[in-house]
Formats: C-alpha cells, sequence, structure tokens
C-alpha cells in the first residue's frame, strides 16, 4: 500500500491527506435540516448528517489527494450509527480512488490489539468465511506498550500489505510531558524514531516502509531531527493550518526525493467555508471551498519545497 500512496502523490502533486472529522457545528445547516427531517433529531439523523457532509467533500476533492484520513472517535460519538457512517465513509473514499489511513490510535497487547488490527485492516473469520471489517489502508498506532502492541499490527500489515503511523512526535501542546523527556541522553521521541526505523527494516518496500511515523508539524526542528533518524519512514504530519503548521515549516519533513512526508489538514479544509478566506463560498458551496483550500495548500506546499 505504501507503493500505491507514493504513486498517488506523484500524480497529484500532493502530499496532502484530508481528515474527515466531521463535528456537527461544522455542518452546513441545509444538510442538517434534511437529515433531521428524514430521521429526526437522533444518532441515526446526525450520523446520516455526517455521511451527506464527507460525501460532498470526497466528491470535491478526490481528484486533487492521495488519500483521507477519518478521525474514528467523531463518528464513536454517535453511537453504532456513527460508526456505520464510518465504514460507509471508508468504502465511499475507496471507490472514489482513495487511499484510507484510519486514525484510530489503538494501542493494546496480545489478543487486543489483534483484534484492533484485523477489524480495521485485515479480515475476521466468520465460520468458513473471511469478512473485512472498516477495511482502512493505513491506521494509527500508539506504540506505548512497546512492540508488543506494535508487533500485531505489523503481522496484518505484512499479510494484507497495508500500513501503519505510529505515533513518534505529536502536535498538541502538552505532547512534551512525555515524549521530550530525556532518557539515556535522547528524548524519548527520538528513541521510539529509532524503534519505528527498527520495526520498519522488517517491513519494507522498494524505498519505504510499510511502518510511518506522525510527527507534529508544530515541531519543525524536532522533525528535521527525526526525519534523520527514519530516513525510511513515510511521516504523517498532523498540525498544518489550523493547528499553525505551514508549508515553510514543513521542508525538513520530506527527504530530498521530495517525498517521505504527507501533510494532514481537518477542518482547515472540510471546514474551510467558514474561514474568512473562503467565506464568499457560503454554506450551500462549503465543499467547493473545502476544494480552493485543498488547492491553496498543495501550492503553499510546493512553494516550499521548490526555495
Amino acid at each position: 500500500m505504501i507503493h500505491k500512496l507514493i504513486e498517488k502523490i506523484k500524480k497529484t502533486g500532493a502530499p496532502i491527506v484530508v481528515g474527515l472529522d466531521p463535528m456537527l457545528g461544522y455542518i452546513p445547516e441545509h444538510i442538517t435540516a434534511a437529515a433531521y427531517a428524514e430521521h429526526g433529531e437522533t444518532l441515526e439523523g446526525a450520523a446520516e448528517a455526517v455521511w451527506q457532509y464527507n460525501k460532498g467533500i470526497v466528491d470535491a476533492v478526490c481528484d486533487l489527494v492521495p488519500a483521507v484520513k477519518p478521525q474514528i472517535a467523531m463518528y464513536e460519538q454517535f453511537g453504532v450509527e456513527g460508526l456505520a457512517a464510518f465504514e460507509k465513509t471508508v468504502r465511499y473514499c475507496h471507490e472514489k480512488g482513495l487511499l484510507v489511513i484510519g486514525d484510530v490510535k489503538r494501542g493494546d497487547i496480545g489478543s487486543t490489539s489483534e483484534a484492533y488490527a484485523v477489524g480495521h485492516l485485515g479480515k475476521v473469520r466468520v465460520g468458513s468465511r473471511l469478512c473485512g471489517g472498516f477495511n482502512e489502508d493505513f491506521v494509527t498506532v500508539n506504540p506505548y506498550l512497546g512492540s508488543d502492541g506494535v508487533k500485531p499490527f505489523m503481522k496484518v500489515c505484512k499479510e494484507e500489505k497495508k500500513g501503519l503511523f505510529v505515533l513518534v512526535k505529536t502536535s498538541n501542546p502538552s505532547s512534551g510531558e512525555f515524549q521530550d523527556q530525556s532518557v539515556n541522553g535522547k528524548p524519548l521521541y527520538e528513541l521510539v524514531g529509532e524503534k519505528v526505523a527498527a520495526w520498519g527494516e522488517e517491513l519494507m518496500g522498494d524505498t519505504y516502509s510499510y511502518v510511518g511515523a506522525v510527527v507534529g508539524a508544530t515541531y519543525p526542528e524536532m522533525g528535521k531531527a527525526l526525519r534523520k533518524v527514519m530516513p525510511k519512514a513515510f511521516i504523517l504530519v498532523p498540525g498544518y493550518g489550523a493547528q499553525g503548521g505551514k508549508g515553510a515549516d514543513l521542508v525538513h519533513f520530506f527527504n530530498a526525493d521530495g517525498l517521505g512526508a504527507i501533510v494532514n489538514s481537518s477542518r482547515g479544509i472540510i471546514a474551510a467555508y467558514k474561514q474568512e478566506k473562503y467565506a464568499s463560498y457560503g454554506s450551500e458551496n462549503y465543499a467547493e471551498a473545502s476544494r480552493q483550500a485543498v488547492l491553496d495548500m498543495r501550492e503553499d506546499i510546493q512553494t516550499a519545497l521548490r526555495r
């Protein structure tokens, strides 16, 4: 799957992943009104609004980007109906030719980790049949429990030719409370990066590993250091746009070949119409505003990489 990601990045010229992280407050009123008219002000109605909102955005940007990243918590808040919308979104994105990074941040051990891996990336045996669950192409994984929590995902990735992004240095302000602590003379995030590089050697593609890393755009100097620690890992970079990251911050996340990183923007794209810059589109044309936000982000990143 890492080969497909690289091919799509080259084809689109956009090392961008759109975070499909819907909140009801982002969804235009005409969509929620229609969903509530059909299903009432219920979890089913909310999930229908989320699905219709996602569909509009996916239709508008699917030719511009290689991948999307739905954050499962935004769907889980609506219970079983929300998870159905998550699965429907994943399936629709695949139909539109997009790769899907499931932002699930799972981290456990043993049979629990195996079940997470199978549910999101693999197939579960049901009687005589093997059935796929959510069927994402990549997922995010929390490595806090060590190799016991990551190896079951690697096993499924090897079987299914899918990939992981392991949390190394996250974009949130308090990430340093643990991740920046010194261990044997190195910050913890660097030790995790070394482990990601080692895991990656066990699951290599042609030039990049199936085991990638999550490193926030809000910490560009740390990203520069981690790029050297993990030369063969693709880096998923959150924190662009709404969290303050910009194209100029991203240069060192990429390798000399212009590859090696994919940058996420969530509400900066999916709720673009709420920004002053794109307000002229209005809520009825929210998807067109999202498309323009992607085009602007692509230009920002490409300009930074050309310098």
